[in-house]
């Protein structure tokens, strides 16, 4: 008893090409292999090594020189003038 014999196969089979028609299946089994083809194309394009992207060209890049500053002593503060961005603004 809990096994499907053959018939109960068969009359499986009757009663689905009954209620959906031959129509509706081959429809079926057609969207079935085109996704199954899609799927294919998907895992061949994956596989596929893409060449790497070519730089950007960037602009030449600007740097900023730096140069030591030797430590302020009193004295060679007041002998330097003052820049006008670090005078006092007179109100």
């Amino acid at each position: 008893m809990g096994s499907f014999s053959a018939w109960h196969w068969i009359l499986v089979a009757i009663v689905v090409l009954l209620l959906f028609g031959r129509g509706k299946i081959s429809e079926f089994m057609g969207d079935a292999a085109k996704g199954i083809k899609a799927f294919k194309k998907g895992m061949a394009e994956d596989d596929t090594v893409t060449p790497p992207a070519p730089p950007a060209a960037t602009p030449p890049s600007t740097t900023i020189d730096h140069h030591p500053v030797a430590p302020q002593t009193p004295e060679t503060a007041a002998a330097q003038p003052s820049s006008p961005a670090q005078a006092p603004k007179a109100s």
